[in-house]
């Protein structure tokens, strides 16, 4: 095997280390050779897709439910056989390196993600072809950052109003002769990765047992493939606070802090969606819970240098004799 090492790499345009539609995305793919090689085909490609994939239960049988759309495809041939597959062209024996450029179209795309079951990735793809049998191949993906100012509105909203307006809603739950009362308020609806948000809860326990609130981040991800969808859900954070005595009342604050790695909120892909949702439960003693949920648009935080992912690039060792 005469090719010892294929890797791609990509040059940054900015400190967070992401592209975005209209960027010019260039790099170079190098390849190491121990001797002089015929070639069939040498290329490298850009893609950007998104894909679902999960299974369904119906009776005995297993439905696997999976969709999948593409972005934007290009590709440079650096080497192409012109001489029926025969391997007419040839890599001198050393390190050799091809640079590359493409453009990315200026259109609505969605921002890179990886969820429970779906991905919208990005990635360049080298491949060196030296016979039907002999493929090399090395893969990087590039972090996208979409361009949409509002990601996280739906279709049905333009724009959505009131992210740095305070929430508040009530619960009231009867227990025989006594009842609760619970007022959650947050700070705002719109939080940025990295920070923090206050959410406080008002109790009223006019019943005869303890009352101990319970404060939670929930992500929501919904899938959806050929009009099937499904959807999963995660807590993120969880905080317990002080319980209130009975005919007592009592306001509790917790401050949760969002995670800086939090993907943020959006509905800008057909194919999947991820939104947030602070939730507050009361336990009583020995009586129905209550539960209040609040809306949270996860936004995207300051600028942050990235590194490269780790290539996925192959050395290849002679096999023994």
């Amino acid at each position: 095997m005469t090719v010892k090492y294929l890797w791609v790499e990509y040059n940054k345009v900015n400190e967070r280390g992401t592209f975005s539609p209209g960027d010019t995305l260039s790099g170079r793919v190098t390849v190491v050779t121990s001797k002089e090689t015929k070639v069939q085909c040498f290329l490298v490609k850009a893609k950007g897709k998104a894909k679902v994939t999960w299974c369904d239960q119906e009776g005995e049988a297993t439905v696997v439910r999976s969709d999948k759309k593409k972005y934007f495809y290009f590709e440079h041939i650096f080497l192409q056989d012109k001489n029926s597959g025969k391997g007419s062209e040839i890599i001198r024996r050393g390190r050799h390196v091809y640079p590359f450029t493409f453009v990315i179209p200026n259109t609505d795309m969605p921002s890179s993600y990886r969820g429970k079951w779906g991905n919208i990735t990005y990635s360049l793809r080298a491949k060196l072809t030296q016979s039907l049998w002999l493929v090399h191949k090395t893969k990087t993906e590039f972090p996208f950052l979409t361009k949409s100012e509002f990601p996280f509105a739906s279709k049905s909203e333009t724009i959505i109003i009131g992210l740095k307006e305070r929430q508040c809603a009530t619960r009231i739950s009867f227990y025989g002769t006594g009842k609760v009362t619970m007022n959650v308020t947050s700070e705002k609806m719109g939080v940025k990765q990295g920070e923090a948000i206050g959410v406080s809860v008002e109790v009223l326990n006019n019943s005869a047992g303890t009352a101990t609130p319970e404060f939670y981040l929930c992500e929501k991800e919904t899938f959806v493939a050929k009009s099937k969808r499904t959807v999963h859900r995660n807590d993120i954070l969880f905080a317990t606070g002080d319980s209130v005595p009975a005919e007592t009342s009592q306001t509790i604050t917790k401050v949760l802090s969002v995670p800086l790695q939090l993907p943020p909120t959006f509905f800008n892909c057909c194919m999947m969606k991820v939104e947030y949702r602070l939730k507050v439960i009361l336990n009583v003693n020995l009586a129905r819970d209550l539960e209040i949920k609040l809306p949270l648009v996860v936004l995207l935080g300051s600028p942050k240098p990235q590194q490269q992912k780790p290539r996925r690039s192959i050395w290849f060792r002679n096999l023994p004799a």
